[in-house]
């Protein structure tokens, strides 16, 4: 039975681990702001007014009969210290300082003085787009440091210390799982509604299903790129260069690049949808058109990252021509799945979910025409100051082809 971690018994944990004193005075705060995870204990510990220690206990120790997300965080963090050339990446210095895999626990820095970069628009209700682009420049230093590099790749399948090959791919395009019976006593009407929709949508479910197939692992991913898992430094507006740092590591791996654009860009719609009027009298185009965050404020930053992301690695563009169509199709897929956590984790529904679901399927079924509408410029226009030899013709040629699939797919990634 694994030590049973808390508020009361973390800093003598602590203490006992040598990463704190008996003269440092730490205390103890079980609440941690933001914090909504029913998978892990979340424990800040506060040992001088500007250190602080993040303690983390995963409930849930092992999946498949391997080491779960915590493992993969420290894996990270031990990925760092071997390639300098991931080290090197700011936004990506390593936090962990302690992993006890026997009892599930890691230990971080906890950066006070930055915050989630959600939490930051909605209270400014400003979207500069200079610090949309410093997450685009990180990300695609990431991806681009690790592309096709088998060294990488070897490195997160082998557990250290072990020599065990533990690493499996793992395809995160999926669609909602079948429903079961005792779902009905759990959710509310609007999350049934959603979930009946979802079914009725044959269409979107062999949409997501090509998605899955496109899925191209090729380099690290995040995997879990919500804008709270982005942090600004809370003097944003009074430094010169736009900070931002990415945490919550657990979730990463071999993985296609287009997935953690895409993630970021659903982030951004997000906060759009959640500000939109909804009235039984009005129709989907009257409600978008009522937001109270309107998509023109967005979309500056969106491009921005997107832009800010091709020119730092346009490598990607020889590697996957539909790059751009990727992006988005997975940015639909995002406020599907944003949807089915929020279900997940017990959180009522309103009907501004049922629009997301149809703004989602719109995005998943008629991609080429969402380009505009989400970035302000169409996906030519965006191309072609990254790629000189791109054959433009072809492009519009390809958009314009009918995709064809099989009714009712079943398939479910690789």
């Amino acid at each position: 039975m694994k030590f049973s971690l808390s508020s009361h018994n973390v800093i003598q944990y602590l203490q006992e681990a040598g990463l704190s004193s008996s003269e440092d005075g730490a205390t103890a705060d079980g609440d941690l702001p933001h914090s909504s995870s029913r998978k892990n204990l979340n424990l800040l510990v506060t040992l001088a007014p500007n250190r602080k220690l993040l303690v983390k206990q995963e409930l849930t120790q092992e999946f498949n009969g391997m080491p779960h997300e915590f493992f993969n965080e420290w894996l990270f963090h031990q990925l760092l210290e071997t390639f300098p050339v991931l080290g090197n990446i700011k936004a990506l210095s390593p936090l962990v300082i302690h992993y006890d895999e026997e009892n599930s626990i890691l230990v971080r820095n906890y950066l006070w003085e930055y915050r989630g970069l959600e939490s930051y628009y909605r209270r400014s209700l400003y979207f500069p787009p200079e610090l949309a682009s410093s997450i685009g420049n990180t990300l695609a230093a990431l991806h681009r440091a690790t592309f096709k590099r088998q060294k990488c790749r070897d490195f997160m399948a082998t557990a250290p210390c072990r020599g065990q090959i533990r690493y499996q791919y793992f395809n995160p395009a999926q669609g909602i799982d079948f429903l079961e019976p005792g779902i009905f006593g759990k959710v509310n009407t609007i999350a049934l509604e959603f979930y009946s929709r979802y079914q009725s949508y044959d269409f979107l479910e062999s949409a997501i299903a090509e998605l899955a197939w496109e899925w191209d692992p090729c380099c690290l991913t995040h995997n879990d790129l919500k804008l709270e898992n982005v942090l600004v430094h809370s003097r944003y507006s009074n430094l010169d260069d736009p900070q931002v740092k990415l945490i919550d590591w657990e979730a990463c791996a071999w993985g296609d690049p287009a997935y953690d654009v895409g993630i970021l860009l659903a982030g951004y719609l997000k906060i759009w949808l959640e500000s939109l009027v909804v009235d039984s009298t009005l129709d989907l185009e009257e409600s978008l058109e009522l937001a109270a965050i309107p998509l023109e404020m967005l979309q500056p930053s969106m491009l921005a990252l997107t832009e800010a992301y091709l020119k730092a690695f346009p490598m990607i563009l020889e590697y996957r021509k539909d790059f751009i169509q990727l992006i988005i199709k997975f940015a639909g897929l995002g406020l599907i799945n944003q949807i089915q956590n929020q279900i997940n984790s017990q959180q009522k529904l309103n009907h501004t979910s049922l629009i997301t679901l149809e703004f989602a399927k719109n995005i998943l079924s008629r991609t080429t025409e969402y380009v505009i509408d989400i970035f302000g410029k169409s996906e030519l226009q965006i191309l072609k100051p990254f790629v000189k030899s791109v054959n433009f013709n072809t492009i519009e040629r390809e958009n314009n082809l009918i995709p064809l699939y099989y009714e009712k797919t079943r398939l479910r990634g690789c």
